[in-house]
């Protein structure tokens, strides 16, 4: 490489002062013309800390001197190491091409919105590949292929960019925005969480906002330990639409490793008065709910004894009833309603405070006239056809539990392999093609659900 004795020397990006460079490199890194013509490979190590008790990451990433310098303007940015990278060369080395590859935080990612406040560059180019296009890489996200001119100062907002697969074939583009002026999902479904004191038919946890997090929201029992470290939304006859819409919003589309860091936001008011997509996003709840009656009564049952051929009473007709617009709900007690499915059962809908900040509106409730079975279009009716099939089929068995839920049918003929785990698939054919209709119907469902997620802005 004909290399000089003074061209090789040890150099501390994050912690040492340029002036420990060669002099003739400062004679470059000092002269705005020449060092146009510099290029710096840096291959920073991935570290991140973590977030409860940071100084015991896999290093001390936060004991940096560039990090003490510059804490103040990465906020919580200073937990990743490579922002760490980026924040120097940004403020030392301004004015020049920043071309790398790494997540897409600095991008979407909502501890990063200190770091976008100040890192104004744009992105001239950018290619995202899956994760696992790397050695050793499992993971299920993009790793973003970007080039920065920083000295284009642009706050970044979205950006189209081109998509390979793990084999390097070209797919559709894909928009990444950041959410930065945005509300997010979590902001509008808490102003509509139940107590502890209200009549309580389950619950889910809510937990970030984004499509990586999707696996960990599932409907139970009030009674069921699950994901207790997440907040906890208390399902009532108070909040029954509004909990079927964020549970089928946030699990209608599937978690992709192209999605991963999209995020769910708060809606615009359309939803409010699309009568068909509330319902809709209730029968697909109805169906897709992990529900299990050995941790109480099940109040999800959505058919009467008679639809079903039931041997005994159900211990709850809620569902059915509340379907039948026969319920009401008083101070936490249930009543008998008006036959008005879409009667307005809850309070005013939240309002978005000063600075963003969101505020639940304490006035009274509304009553809103709507017409029984209006929102019942003709995929909810189909879904609710194929699931009366199976219940009914059930209720044949001679041990059919009466209370049983969806879940304990699948256990019922699904049964358990050897480690605890539910089978995939039955030795019940009947049971098999009952199944796979009812997914069927849940899928067509599902497909008019999905572009109104988009309409109504919950994704962007």
């Amino acid at each position: 490489a004909n290399l000089l004795e003074s061209h090789v020397f040890q150099f501390d990006f994050l912690n040492d002062e340029f002036s420990k460079c060669p002099q003739s490199l400062q004679d470059i890194i000092f002269d705005e013309e020449k060092r146009k013509k510099l290029v710096i490979y840096i291959n920073p190590p991935y570290a991140e800390a973590p977030s409860k008790n940071r100084k015991e990451g896999k290093i001390a990433v936060e004991q940096s001197a560039t990090n003490t310098k510059y804490s103040e303007k990465l906020g919580q940015g200073t937990r990743e190491l490579f922002v760490q990278f980026f924040t120097r060369i940004y403020f030392e080395l301004n004015g020049c091409y920043l071309a790398e590859f790494s997540k897409l935080k600095i991008l979407q990612g909502t501890h990063f919105v200190d770091f976008r406040n100040f890192f104004y560059a744009k992105i001239e180019k950018m290619f995202v590949v899956p994760a696992d296009t790397f050695d050793n890489v499992k993971g299920q996200f993009p790793i973003g292929f970007m080039i920065w001119n920083t000295s284009n100062k642009i706050k970044f907002d979205e950006i189209e960019s081109d998509v390979y697969d793990k084999n390097g074939i070209s797919q559709k583009t894909k928009i990444f925005c950041a959410y930065d002026y945005l509300h997010y999902i979590n902001e509008w479904v808490k102003t509509y969480r139940g107590n502890n004191g209200d009549f309580i038919i389950g619950k889910f946890p809510f937990k970030g906002n984004d499509f990586q997090n999707q696996n960990m929201i599932a409907i139970v029992h009030n009674n069921m330990k699950y994901n207790e470290a997440a907040g906890q939304f208390l399902i009532t006859g108070y909040n029954l639409f509004q909990a079927s819409v964020y549970f089928a919003v946030r699990k209608i589309i599937p978690a992709t490793w192209l999605n991963d860091r999209d995020q769910f936001l708060f809606p615009n008011d359309g939803w409010k008065t699309d009568y068909e997509f509330q319902t809709n996003c209730l029968v697909w709840t109805l169906f897709n709910n992990n529900i299990q009656s050995k941790y109480g009564i099940n109040h999800w049952i959505p058919f009467s004894e008679e639809e079903v051929n039931a041997k005994e009473m159900f211990k709850s007709h809620f569902m059915k009833d509340f379907l039948e617009g026969k319920m009401e709900i008083e101070n936490g007690k249930l009543k008998m309603g008006t036959g008005d499915l879409f009667a307005d059962l809850t309070p005013q809908p939240p309002l978005l405070g000063g600075e963003g900040e969101v505020v639940r509106n304490q006035t009274s409730e509304t009553k809103a006239p709507r017409l029984l079975g209006e929102g019942f279009g003709v995929r909810s009716k189909s879904v609710m056809d194929a699931g009366r099939g199976l219940w009914r089929y059930y209720h044949t068995k001679d041990t059919a539990n009466p209370n049983a839920s969806l879940y304990d049918i699948k256990e019922f003929f699904q049964g358990r392999n050897d480690k605890g785990k539910m089978n995939a698939t039955s030795d019940d054919p009947v049971y098999t093609k009952l199944l796979s209709d009812l997914k069927d119907s849940l899928r067509l469902l599902g497909e008019e659900i999905k572009p109104k997620v988009y309409e109504y802005g919950f994704l962007r």
